[in-house]
């Protein structure tokens, strides 16, 4: 080896151990992941097609720090193509043009293909993705994209077609405990030269706090180790009220899994119910300042709309929903902003809890158990139906007045019960009103 070898050598070592943690831990293998078993456990596919070499255009769609990346370096590291990486935000169409042209060589020259690593592949605009998109079709390009944004939105529905979406999943409590140990105590990649432990308590916190984002808890263990003076042990110990402070996050009396967990949500739920959105944003903030699964909370608001608000205004549901789609698009931090939209407007929404009205259909029906559907309601599109009388008498609601005509609906025996009833609040009101009008209509029509 001569000199500029041996320095070339020695340059790309120093540069390896003083890259951050969470590069220098990232996974060079399939084995040496953890996590997203649901893509890349053995009996899986992508885990087949990696080890087969058999690679075909890929999209990792999933938040940040949920090994997108990872992946794709790990492909790098196992597949004979050509490997070539671009970022969406700084990458042209010059920048295209080069792959596509030495792939072109590759291909020609040596039968070798090239895997083109796009990050954050929804930064393309349309006409970047349509330029790789023959490139793609024909087999010159093998296409690997990742994005944080749900690429059924933001991808060419053409690279989508001819493309295999993975989407991984923020990595679990347990998954980011993993990493965290060996990042404290694994001396080749992680930090075990440093002679640090971590408490158990702290190593919790870190877990819980990162979101499943791997990377973020990563860089709080190696800025906790690097800042840390040594004990009296001469060993650098990370404490809860370490983790807390190089996380930036204060420690608060929120167990995930204990009895607070259940109080602060069932204290958010009854804020919106009673009609205090400052009390529904002041819970809010303690879940998310505590790292609470914002997926989870926006399955509350949900509920809320339909449970306590229902259809004094129908609108809460529509913004509920969108709430939560929004969220799972966007992520955090933006996502307490949608969540703060949503549990406040379900907060000044009239309420009502007419639709709870199901639970005494449903005790009705373990109760009587299933009556017979008058014969006129009865399926009449069937063959030898109308020789059994079904469908025989059935009144069509459209041609009365107000699309409304009185006939028997429930099983006879069930006649004149009620189980949804309007309230008096917001646009029920207009509800009940015009239940009674058309009722009052038709008997007088009747006479």
């Amino acid at each position: 080896m001569d000199h500029m070898d041996l320095f070339e050598y020695m340059r790309s070592t120093k540069m390896e151990k003083e890259s951050p943690l969470a590069a220098r831990m990232r996974p060079k293998t399939l084995d040496e992941v953890v996590g997203q078993e649901h893509v890349i456990g053995k009996d899986k596919l992508l885990y087949r097609a990696i080890a087969a070499d058999k690679i075909s255009s890929i999209i990792f769609y999933g938040p940040p720090g949920t090994g997108k990346t990872t992946l794709a370096k790990v492909i790098a590291n196992t597949t004979s193509a050509t490997f070539t990486q671009i970022n969406a935000t700084v990458a042209g169409k010059k920048d295209m043009e080069e792959v596509v042209e030495k792939a072109k060589q590759e291909q020609g020259m040596y039968g070798r293909r090239t895997i083109l690593f796009i990050d954050e592949i929804h930064r393309f605009n349309k006409g970047q993705q349509d330029y790789l998109l023959p490139f793609v079709e024909d087999g010159t390009i093998i296409l690997i994209g990742a994005t944080t944004e749900n690429p059924y939105f933001e991808v060419n529905g053409a690279l989508l077609s001819r493309s295999i979406i993975f989407e991984l999943k923020p990595l679990s409590r347990e998954n980011v405990k993993t990493l965290i140990e060996k990042a404290v105590y694994d001396k080749e990649k992680g930090m075990g030269a440093y002679d640090a432990v971590i408490d158990e308590d702290a190593k919790e916190f870190l877990a819980d706090l990162s979101g499943g984002d791997a990377r973020h808890a990563l860089n709080a263990v190696e800025l906790g180790i690097m800042t840390t003076p040594r004990a009296e042990d001469g060993k650098i110990h990370i404490t809860l009220e370490v983790a807390q402070e190089c996380i930036q996050k204060r420690v608060m009396r929120y167990d995930k899994n204990g009895d607070n967990h259940y109080d602060v949500i069932s204290a958010f739920i009854k804020s919106m119910r009673g009609s205090d959105p400052d009390a529904a944003l002041y819970y809010l903030a303690r879940m998310l300042t505590s790292g609470e699964d914002v997926k989870f909370i926006a399955r509350r608001i949900m509920i809320c709309a339909s449970e306590d608000v229902g259809n004094a205004d129908p609108q809460a549901l529509v913004v509920a929903v969108n709430a939560s789609l929004a969220v799972e698009r966007i992520g955090m931090p933006e996502a307490q902003l949608i969540l703060a939209q949503a549990a406040s407007y379900v907060a000044c929404a009239p309420k009502s809890n007419a639709a709870c009205g199901i639970f005494e259909a449903m005790q009705e029906v373990e109760r009587s158990g299933n009556l017979p559907i008058p014969t006129h309601l009865q399926d009449a599109h069937y063959k030898g139906a109308a020789k059994l009388g079904h469908g025989t008498g059935y009144k069509y609601a459209h041609d009365y007045p107000n699309h409304y005509v009185e006939q028997q609906y429930l099983p006879y025996e069930l006649n004149g019960k009620e189980f949804y009833k309007p309230t008096g609040n917001g646009y029920e009101v207009k509800i009940r009103e015009h239940m009674q009008r058309i009722k009052k209509e038709a008997k007088k029509d009747s006479k």
